[in-house]
């Protein structure tokens, strides 16, 4: 069996870390999200995989070639003007060859126990979930699904809609010029098509900055436990990952999950608490403390900081004594407000200067500059510099 994969988005609600690349590959757990989809598809025998590509593709295409890094085979579909999942599905149609395929997404990580139900066609995968609201939530009986509702502004139902697909050829001439993939479905619906679903094992998804700290979380079960770097006398407890050529200096306390990549040097007297990922040619100075965060690749983070429930993009150049503080905080995303638990977010290439506090919820863009001893706090746009 063929799988297509969509991954045309941009994902604007997640800038700025989609600034410079499609949402699909944001990192966590040190691997793109993109990445958990192919594996899973691999794990579940399906090798001959489609990737619909559009917003930054080069970013994905690059990274994946055809595939063979992980043995499976992969082709690529162009989707020029993002026009919607129907729109993006139909331009697979001329490289799928057989009648019976899969269709799901590339930003939502998924396990290969789940891809394996959906085998039947006019099949999809739910999931029950905490904020329906944000998803599109399906109404059933029996077993049968009689409508899927986009974003529903009343609670519904909390069943709602992953995107993985079990679908045959017969879809793209139900799309036609449409372009919203679930009004195609519900159409189907209507004219007295069978649409069943099943239930997902695994399936989260990314919708929001702070997302990325939660779905980071949950990646830190598929990392395993690695030691390939230089360890000096550091405690280490649980499952933690060190990549090749990384140095742990000494007294620097580690508590999994927690994976470091390559070319690292952490600390010394250094605390990384759990579900904290580390990207390659990490620099993480002395006494500082890091919790429950993502740092990017080539990051310089200065001695004494303190990150916690926070994102640093890579390329960032982080001065003594930075604090990103923790809290309940209220956030703006384009036309929605939030109000969450969470720490700060940092996009790629910014230059903080020394003895900076990033209060809870502040989003700081990309290629930022912040001068030293500065109390910083909301959205702080791309190129701003602060004085």
């Amino acid at each position: 069996m063929q799988a297509v994969i969509l991954a045309a988005g941009e994902g604007q609600r997640l800038r700025p870390f989609t600034a410079n690349k499609p949402k699909v590959m944001i990192k966590v757990a040190n691997k793109p999200i993109l990445e958990y989809v192919v594996e899973a598809l691999r794990d579940a025998g399906i090798l001959d995989i489609i990737i619909v590509v559009g917003y930054k593709r080069s970013r994905i295409m690059d990274y994946f070639g055809n595939g063979s890094r992980w043995n499976v085979r992969i082709e690529y579909a162009i989707q020029h003007q993002q026009l919607g999942t129907a729109h993006a599905l139909k331009q697979a149609e001329k490289l799928i060859s057989d009648d019976e395929f899969l269709v799901l997404a590339g930003d939502n990580i998924v396990d290969s126990e789940t891809i394996k139900k959906v085998k039947e066609p006019w099949t999809l995968a739910y999931k029950e979930a905490e904020e329906p609201s944000k998803y599109g939530v399906i109404v059933t009986s029996n077993g049968r699904i009689e409508r899927i509702i986009e974003k529903p502004e009343r609670p519904i139902s909390n069943l709602v809609n992953t995107g993985i697909y079990c679908f045959t050829s017969e879809i793209f001439e139900r799309i036609g010029d449409q372009t919203d993939l679930i009004s195609v479905i519900n159409s189907m619906i209507e004219d007295g098509y069978d649409f069943r679903c099943v239930e997902a094992n695994t399936w989260v998804d990314i919708v929001y900055p702070w997302d990325i700290v939660k779905v980071n979380d949950f990646a830190m079960r598929f990392s395993g436990k690695v030691m390939a770097g230089k360890i000096e006398s550091a405690n280490i407890i649980g499952d933690v990952s060190i990549g090749k050529n990384t140095i742990v200096r000494g007294n620097v306390y580690i508590k999994g999950p927690v994976v470091i990549g390559e070319n690292c040097e952490i600390g010394p007297n250094a605390v990384i608490m759990p579900s904290t990922s580390i990207g390659d040619n990490v620099r993480i100075g002395a006494f500082s403390y890091i919790e429950n965060s993502v740092i990017g690749d080539n990051v310089i983070v200065a001695p004494n900081s303190y990150i916690r429930d926070s994102v640093i993009d890579r390329g960032c150049m982080i001065r003594p004594n930075f604090t990103a503080l923790s809290d309940l905080a209220e956030i703006r995303v384009g036309d929605e407000y939030h109000r969450v638990k969470t720490g700060v977010f940092v996009g790629e290439g910014c230059n903080i200067g020394a003895n900076v506090v990033a209060e809870a919820g502040t989003i700081i863009g990309n290629n930022v500059t912040i001068s030293s001893l500065k109390i910083v706090r909301g959205v702080i746009p791309d190129n701003s510099v602060i004085m």
